[in-house]
C-alpha cells in the first residue's frame, strides 16, 4: 500500500513542463552519438533564419518566475541556486540532465517574458554553447538535440534580440552543428515520443535554417513513416501513456504547421495520424480538461492539450467510447475514464502500469477519484511503488500486482493481465461497462471483473467487484491456495484514491464516507459485503513538484474464502447537492497546485 510514513510536504514550485526520461544510453550508441557530434563540427554554419521564427510551444509563467530567483526543479530534484548558470549546478542524475539539455525551461522564461527572464535565457544558451556546442555533454542524443532546436528556434527572438554580431555567429553555428549531428543520427532515437522529437527537430532546421534545406525531404519521409507504424488505427500509441500520446501530437502540429508555412505538401499518412489522434485525446480527456492519468503519463501541461486540439485543425465529433485500451463513461458533468486493456508489452512495458481495471472520475472541474500517478520523478523506489496495483483505484491482492514485474533493472511486466471479457452499453439510463480480466487465474485460480454504471445525469457511479472461480481447474488451483493459507483465504483490498483537494471523513456510523469537493459538491460513498471499510493515507504523485502530495484513499479489505466473492459499492451525489454548481475558485494560482 502506497502510505509512507512521511509522504512529504507541498512543493515550493509551480507544476513543470513535461518531464520525460532519457533512457540510459547505451556504451556503443553513446560512443557513436559522441562520434557524430564531432563530425557535424564541420557542418557548414546557416547564414541566418529563412523567415522569422514565432514561438509555438507553451510555458508556465510562475515556473518562469522560479528559474529566474534560482528555484531549479527537474525530474523531482530541486536546486536553490541564485546568480548560477544552470550547467554550474550538479547533477543528480541523467533524468536532471535531460530537462537541462533539452531547453524545454525556454518555454517558460519566454512565457515570463520580461527583460531579466530574456537576459537569464540569454546567460544560459550562450554558456551552454561555450560548454558543450563542441560536442561534449550528456545533452548529444538524438531525443535532446531534437527538442533543443525546437525550443531555439520557437525562441530566437527572445535568444537574439540585444546580441551582437559574434554571439549570432555562434548560436547559428551551434544550431547548424546540431541539426548535422541530427541528420547523422536520428534513426538511434527509440521509436515513439524521442524519434518524433528527433525528426520534429529536424524538420524545423531543416526549413528554418538558410542553406539546411536539403534535411526537410528526408525528415518528412521519415516522419510520415513513423506516424504510419507508431500510430494505431484508432490514434493510439503503444505506450498507452496519454501524456504521451498529447507531446506527439503536439509535435506533429508543429512539423505540419511549419511545413504549411514553407509552402510545402504535408504527407498524407502525417496528417492522417493527426486526424486519428485528436479524437482519441478528447476521449482521454476528463470533464475538467486534464488528461486522463495511466502508464507513466500526468495530466498534462497546463493549455497543451487546447493549443495542440485547435492546431490539429480535426473538428469535434462523437466522442469514441473507447481509445487507445480506455474506456470512457460520461454523465454530464461527470467523466470517468477507466483502463479496460492488458497493460503495453515489449519496448512500451517500460512506464506500464499493473492497472487493469483501474478508473477515474471527475466531476466538474474536480478530480474526485484518482490514480497515484508516475512516481519517476521521485526516485527508483516511488516509480515502482506506483507501477503497482495498490496505487490505481481498484481491486488489489494482498502482496501482489494484477500484472507482475520481471527482476530485471529496469523491472519490465513479465507477467500481464488479459481481458477476457468486455462489454460497453451505452442506454438510455446510462453507460454500463463490464470488464475481466485473468490477473490472479494462476495464482489464486481467481478471475477478476468489475461492472461499472455512470448514470446519465452523472449523479451516480455504481461498482461491482468480483472473484470468481469459473471453471473445474480454477476451483481446483483456489481450493489448494485456501489449504495453503489454512482456510483463511486470499486477502484483497478495493482502493479508491482520492484527489488531495477531496476532504473525506467517515459517516453515517462508519458505514459510509463523505468526500467533499471545493466547488461545494458531496459526494456520499457506500458499500455492501463482507468487507471492512476505512480511509488510509495515499499519496499523489504530481510532476513538477518536490515530494509527493499527501492524499488520502478509501479502502474496502476483505477476505475470498468461495468460489465467488461480490462486493458492490456506490459513490453518489448527495440530494442536496444541485444539478450544476458555478465552480470559478482556482485551486491553482499562478500555476500551483
Amino acid at each position: 500500500m502506497l502510505s509512507p510514513d512521511d509522504p512529504g510536504q507541498p512543493d515550493k514550485t509551480g507544476e513543470a513542463d513535461v518531464s520525460r526520461k532519457s533512457s540510459a544510453t547505451p556504451p556503443r550508441s553513446g560512443f557513436a552519438d559522441r562520434y557524430a557530434a564531432f563530425a557535424a563540427r564541420r557542418a557548414k554554419p546557416a547564414a541566418g533564419f529563412v523567415s522569422q521564427p514565432e514561438p509555438r510551444s507553451i510555458g508556465l509563467y510562475a515556473r518562469g518566475k522560479q528559474l529566474l530567483s534560482g528555484n531549479i526543479l527537474f525530474s523531482g530534484h530541486f536546486a536553490e541556486a541564485p546568480g548560477t548558470l544552470l550547467w554550474d549546478i550538479p547533477s543528480p542524475d541523467p533524468a536532471f540532465d535531460a530537462d537541462a539539455h533539452g531547453f524545454a525551461w525556454l518555454d517558460d522564461l519566454a512565457a515570463l517574458g520580461s527583460p531579466a527572464a530574456r537576459s537569464l535565457a540569454q546567460d544560459w544558451t550562450w554558456a551552454w554553447i561555450a560548454r558543450y556546442s563542441a560536442g561534449f555533454g550528456p545533452g548529444w542524443t538524438p531525443d535532446l538535440t531534437g527538442r533543443r532546436i525546437i525550443r531555439w528556434v520557437h525562441h530566437a527572438t527572445l535568444l537574439l534580440n540585444g546580441r551582437d554580431k559574434d554571439a549570432s555567429v555562434a548560436y547559428y553555428r551551434s544550431l547548424s552543428q546540431q541539426s548535422a549531428f541530427l541528420a547523422r543520427r536520428w534513426q538511434a532515437a527509440a521509436p515513439g515520443l524521442p524519434r518524433f522529437e528527433a525528426l520534429t527537430g529536424l524538420v524545423y532546421a531543416g526549413i528554418s535554417l538558410i542553406g539546411m534545406e536539403k534535411l526537410v525531404t528526408p525528415a518528412t519521409a521519415a516522419l510520415a513513416t513513423d506516424c504510419r507504424t507508431e500510430i494505431d488505427a484508432e490514434g493510439g500509441l503503444p505506450t498507452r501513456n496519454p501524456e504521451e500520446l498529447l507531446e506527439v501530437l503536439t509535435l506533429l502540429t508543429w512539423s505540419a504547421t511549419a511545413l504549411t508555412e514553407a509552402s510545402r505538401t504535408v504527407p498524407h499518412d502525417l496528417a492522417d495520424a493527426i486526424g486519428r489522434i485528436a479524437p482519441a485525446l478528447r476521449a482521454l480527456r476528463h470533464a475538467d480538461g486534464d488528461l486522463a492519468r495511466f502508464h507513466g503519463g500526468g495530466k498534462g501541461v497546463e493549455g497543451r492539450l487546447d493549443q495542440a486540439l485547435a492546431s490539429a485543425g480535426v473538428r469535434p465529433s462523437a466522442t469514441p467510447a473507447i481509445a487507445m485500451g480506455f474506456a470512457r463513461l460520461n454523465g454530464r458533468r461527470t467523466s470517468v475514464i477507466v483502463d479496460a486493456s492488458a497493460p503495453p508489452g515489449g519496448r512500451a512495458a517500460a512506464t506500464a502500469h499493473a492497472s487493469t481495471t483501474a478508473f477515474e472520475m471527475t466531476s466538474g472541474r474536480r478530480a474526485v477519484i484518482v490514480n497515484c500517478g508516475s512516481g519517476a520523478p521521485f526516485g527508483a523506489a516511488w516509480r515502482l511503488a506506483g507501477r503497482a496495483t495498490p496505487s490505481h483505484s481498484v481491486l488489489s491482492m494482498d502482496g501482489m500486482s494484477s500484472s507482475r514485474f520481471s527482476r530485471r533493472a529496469d523491472a519490465e511486466l513479465a507477467d500481464r493481465a488479459a481481458i477476457t471479457v468486455s462489454r460497453l452499453t451505452v442506454g438510455i439510463e446510462g453507460t454500463d461497462l463490464y470488464l475481466a480480466h485473468d490477473g490472479w487465474l494462476r495464482s489464486h485460480g481467481l478471475t477478476t471483473s468489475r461492472a461499472l454504471t455512470l448514470s446519465q445525469d452523472g449523479r451516480r457511479l455504481t461498482g461491482v467487484d468480483a472473484l470468481t472461480a469459473l471453471t473445474a481447474d480454477a476451483r481446483r488451483r483456489f481450493e489448494d491456495m485456501m489449504t495453503e493459507t489454512r482456510l483463511d483465504g486470499a486477502a484483497f483490498s478495493i482502493r479508491f484514491h482520492l484527489h488531495p483537494e477531496v476532504d473525506a471523513a467517515l459517516d453515517l456510523g462508519g458505514t459510509a464516507i463523505s468526500l467533499a469537493l471545493r466547488s461545494g459538491e458531496i459526494w456520499v460513498f457506500r458499500y455492501s459485503g463482507s468487507v471492512k471499510l476505512s480511509l488510509q493515507p495515499s499519496v499523489y504523485f504530481e510532476k513538477g513538484r518536490l515530494n509527493p502530495r499527501p492524499a488520502t484513499q478509501i479502502v474496502l479489505a476483505g477476505h475470498a474464502r468461495g468460489f465467488e466473492t461480490r462486493i458492490g459499492w456506490t459513490l453518489a451525489k448527495a440530494q442536496d447537492t444541485p444539478l450544476a454548481i458555478r465552480d470559478l475558485e482556482s485551486s491553482d494560482p499562478e500555476g500551483q497546485s
